[in-house]
């Protein structure tokens, strides 16, 4: 297998546009070879626990007329990739801490890719604030973990200081922004590639011909 180590944060839209595109090419590709592990990079490691309004953080980051225009251009994107987003049903800016750690308890149980895609899809589809822990308790309860472990996990600092020097460490590497594919610890992928390019990778490293097109 090939380890493909994949930093992101769930509440980053070019995040959850890199998954949607790279799932694509993994479906297509079943033979991809690739093992994934997901790794914490917070976005806003000094955010409150309680997080703020999304319209408030893009505001204070961006400026009024940058947030406009990144939340159209992030819908435009999903728009032509056929990527489900309600840009506009997200309502918290939540501090992603308590999601991180849950991800990486998912991959001691190896349900890692299945709970980064429930995190994704609650924030981004459905709009729920994954900076609460009762939501964390049931999406992890929907991909099979134990959501009695869960919550009292989440109610202590169990893994707090590992998900932070994870972050930490990401930082040293040389990591700024993400998402960030680290492909056979060796090549740095950054950004939302497109579906092509990882059929392209797959094909390369499985030194097979091409798909043929789908019809």
């Amino acid at each position: 297998m090939t380890p493909l180590d994949i930093f992101i944060d769930p509440v980053c839209p070019f995040c959850y546009i890199g998954k949607i595109r790279l799932d694509r090419a993994l479906a297509e590709r079943p033979d991809h070879g690739f093992s994934l592990a997901w790794h914490p990079f917070q976005l806003n490691p000094t955010m409150p626990a309680g997080g703020m309004a999304r319209a408030d953080y893009l505001k204070a980051k961006f400026g009024q007329d940058g947030a406009v225009g990144m939340t159209a251009q992030v819908m435009e994107i999903c728009a032509e990739d056929g990527i489900p987003i309600d840009m506009l049903g997200v309502g918290r800016q939540p501090n992603t801490l308590d999601a991180h750690r849950l991800i990486h308890w998912a991959g001691l149980e190896e349900v890692q890719t299945p709970v980064v895609s429930a995190l994704m899809q609650a924030y981004w589809v459905e709009g729920r604030d994954i900076g609460e822990r009762a939501e964390l308790v049931e999406i992890a309860q929907s991909v099979g973990l134990d959501a009695v472990l869960i919550e009292r996990l989440l109610a202590s600092d169990a893994d707090r200081e590992e998900v932070l020097l994870r972050d930490t460490h990401a930082r040293e590497r040389g990591i700024k922004a993400v998402p960030t594919f680290i492909l056979s610890n060796t090549h740095a992928i950054e950004g939302a590639q497109p579906t092509q390019l990882w059929l392209e990778v797959i094909t390369e490293l499985r030194g097979a011909a091409p798909s043929a097109p789908r019809q």
